[in-house]
């Protein structure tokens, strides 16, 4: 059986919330998978395509609050799409600081429900692209070592070699050899290349050293 372009995750603990909601996104062709807990969903396989997580808040085990900020602890990445019976402003003011997609409060209209699933799996499949593409890039990163990354970061500040060496101790010639060996490890033939890449690692140095 070939694996679906996407997936929506529903968890929550009651069992017609999650057939209600299994039934409206199926009839809308979405692939649903449901759990009665975050525990089990943590236990499940999860396929590697664009995902969204129903997430109910009020649960025995865990919040769901606190399930998301567990996740992200956990470096999970998945959109999150919070519905609940008993919702305040606080409550989704810190969910939507936290990443949450929407904030649903029962009973819900099923077209916003859908509307929020769909904007959370193009908001994972945007995300799943760019960490696909800065991962050969922290790859080479990773190839440098300490003293070259602390070289890097001070080139980032714009000094120029002889301040660098002042700042470590060391020779100019030293610090020219560093340099060659970043650019090498991070097969960029520029310093201005090499802004860039960093900065999309989000290593680039504060806006005022620029």
């Amino acid at each position: 059986m070939s694996e679906p372009e996407s997936m929506v995750f529903v968890v929550d603990d009651d069992a017609s919330v999650r057939e209600a909601v299994k039934k409206l996104l199926s009839a809308k062709g979405l692939c649903v998978e449901t759990f009665a807990s975050p525990r089990e969903f943590l236990e499940m396989a999860s396929p590697n395509v664009p995902s969204c997580l129903v997430l109910d808040v009020r649960m025995p085990e865990i919040s769901g609050l606190d399930f998301q900020r567990n996740l992200t602890a956990a470096e999970i990445h998945i959109p999150i799409v919070f519905i609940t019976g008993h919702g305040d402003i606080p409550m989704t003011v810190r969910a939507m600081k936290a990443g949450a997609v929407q904030f649903l409060t029962k009973p819900f209209r099923g077209q916003d429900l859908i509307e929020a699933i769909r904007e959370g799996l193009a908001r994972d499949r945007v995300a799943r692209r760019e960490r696909a593409e800065l991962a050969p890039i922290r790859a080479r990163y990773n190839t440098l070592t300490a003293r070259e990354r602390e070289v890097l970061n001070l080139v980032l500040t714009g000094m120029l070699n002889k301040q660098i060496a002042g700042d470590l101790g060391t020779s100019e010639s030293t610090i020219k050899n560093h340099r060659v060996h970043i650019m090498q490890k991070m097969e960029v033939d520029s310093l201005a290349e090499l802004v860039k890449v960093c900065e999309r690692l989000k290593l680039s140095p504060p806006s005022d050293l620029h």
